[in-house]
C-alpha cells in the first residue's frame, strides 16, 4: 500500500478503524470519514502515533453533495483516491409490517445509496491509474434472517452493486469486490438489543459460529487490506464470506 492514498467510511470505530490503521501501517495515507467528528480524530491520533498520514472527515455518505465533497477534499488534501473502501452501515431490525417508511429509507439509503454516491464521486478520479472498491456488505446480503428485512434488502442489493461495477469498470483498470462477514464484535454489534430490550449475550453468538467466536473489526480489516491491495490484482467481481463457518451450516 505504499504511497496508496485510501478512503474508508465508517472509519471513527470499529471495522472502519482497524481497517484505516492497517491501511495506514501497509503505508498508504488514509482519510476516515462518518458522521461523527469526535470518533474520526481518534482513529487519526492513533495513526499518526503511529507514524502514519491520515485525514479526517465528517460527512453523511447518503446526501449527494456531502459525498462528492469529501471525495474532492480527499483529493484536493492527499491527492487520487487509489483505494475506497465502503465500511459504513446502520443496523435497525424489523419486519417488512413492522419497519415504517421513514426508517426502511434510512437503512436502504445509509446501507447502499450511499455507497452509490461515493462510487460515482470517486471513479472518475481512479480511472487515469486504476483503484481497488471494497464493499463492506454481510451474509445477511447472502441468506435471510428474521426481522432484518431492510437490512437484508439493502445487503442484498449491495452485493449485486459490487458484480455490476465491476463490470462496469474492469476495463478502467478498477476491481470491486464484497465482503460479508458473519457476526462481528463492534459498536454496532453491541448496541443491539433482543426483542425485549436485554442486551445480546456474546457466548451466544460465539457458538453460532463453526469456528466458536465471532468476529473482530482485524478479521474483517485483514481481508480489506488483501482485496486493496496488488496482491489480488486478479480478483474483481467477488463476494467473499468471512464468517466462521456461519453461511457453511
Amino acid at each position: 500500500m505504499d504511497g496508496k492514498i485510501a478512503l474508508v467510511t465508517g472509519g471513527g470505530s470499529g471495522i472502519g478503524r482497524a481497517a484505516a490503521r492497517l491501511f495506514a501501517r501497509e503505508g498508504a495515507k488514509v482519510a476516515v470519514v462518518g458522521r461523527r467528528r469526535q470518533p474520526l480524530r481518534e482513529t487519526v491520533r492513533a495513526i499518526v502515533r503511529e507514524e502514519g498520514i491520515a485525514l479526517a472527515i465528517p460527512a453523511d455518505l447518503s446526501k449527494p453533495r456531502e459525498a462528492a465533497l469529501t471525495v474532492r477534499q480527499v483529493e484536493e488534501t492527499l491527492g487520487p483516491i487509489q483505494v475506497l473502501f465502503n465500511n459504513h452501515g446502520v443496523f435497525e431490525p424489523g419486519s417488512v409490517t413492522a419497519t415504517v417508511e421513514r426508517r426502511w429509507d434510512r437503512i436502504l439509503e445509509v446501507n447502499l445509496k450511499a455507497v452509490f454516491l461515493t462510487c460515482r464521486a470517486a471513479i472518475p478520479g481512479m480511472r487515469p491509474r486504476g483503484g481497488a472498491i471494497i464493499n463492506n456488505a454481510s451474509t445477511l446480503g447472502l441468506v435471510a434472517m428474521k426481522d432484518a428485512a431492510a437490512y437484508c434488502a439493502a445487503k442484498g442489493g449491495l452485493v449485486q452493486l459490487t458484480r455490476a461495477m465491476a463490470l462496469d469498470h474492469a476495463g478502467e483498470g478498477i476491481r470491486v469486490n464484497a465482503i460479508c462477514p458473519g457476526v462481528v464484535d463492534t459498536p454496532m454489534w453491541r448496541a443491539r438489543r433482543d426483542a425485549s430490550g436485554r442486551s445480546l449475550k456474546r457466548k451466544t453468538f460465539d457458538a453460532l459460529h463453526p469456528l466458536g467466536r465471532m468476529g473482530t473489526p482485524e478479521d474483517v480489516a485483514a481481508l480489506a487490506l488483501y482485496l486493496a491491495s496488488d496482491e489480488s490484482s486478479w480478483m474483481t467481481g467477488s463476494v467473499l464470506t468471512l464468517d466462521g463457518g456461519l453461511t457453511a451450516c
